[in-house]
């Protein structure tokens, strides 16, 4: 594999990096597919190897993020209105200030559900924080996923 299609991987890699903190973005299977496109292009045992265990981490990731994390948002009073609400203040954010905007109208649409449903600024802050937490270690355990996915194609490329 040339030069120019390893830095290309590297910034496909890198894209899926920045998409795992925008909301509804695939960047987990976007560093994934990174990797498999370099084991495909470049068949040796090392790259074969990585591919395989980044399969292996991020499979273990979506179990952990699609098992805990809505466990902990239901036990905290999240409900699918809640859901509804977030999604659409996130499309409202995102059009409003094209990308960037898309957390923040995240929060707004729980915060606003929150509001009408508790009817007090105190208590829907505190469920605003809650859902937040229970949110926030789903996006910090695919992080640290395709981090480590990073990490290993970027070692198997510089001492492979």
């Amino acid at each position: 594999m040339g030069a120019w299609e390893l830095l290309l991987v590297g910034v496909v890699i890198a894209l899926g990096l920045c998409g795992v903190l925008v909301p509804g973005a695939p960047g987990s299977w976007l560093v994934w597919a990174a990797v498999l496109w370099w084991a495909l292009k470049d068949p040796q045992p090392v790259a074969w190897g990585v591919l395989v265990g980044a399969t292996a981490v991020l499979l273990l990731s979506q179990v952990v993020r699609w098992a805990l994390p809505p466990r902990r948002l239901q036990e905290s009073g999240a409900t699918p209105l809640m859901a509804v609400y977030a999604g659409a203040g996130a499309v409202l954010g995102f059009v409003l200030v094209p990308v960037l905007g898309a957390l923040p109208g995240f929060l707004a649409g729980i915060y606003l559900e929150e509001r009408l449903r508790l009817g007090r600024h105190g208590e829907a802050m505190a469920a605003l924080r809650t859902a937040m937490r229970a949110g926030g270690s789903s996006v910090l355990a695919e992080l640290f996923t395709c981090l480590l996915i990073a990490g290993a194609w970027l070692g198997a490329v510089l001492w492979g």
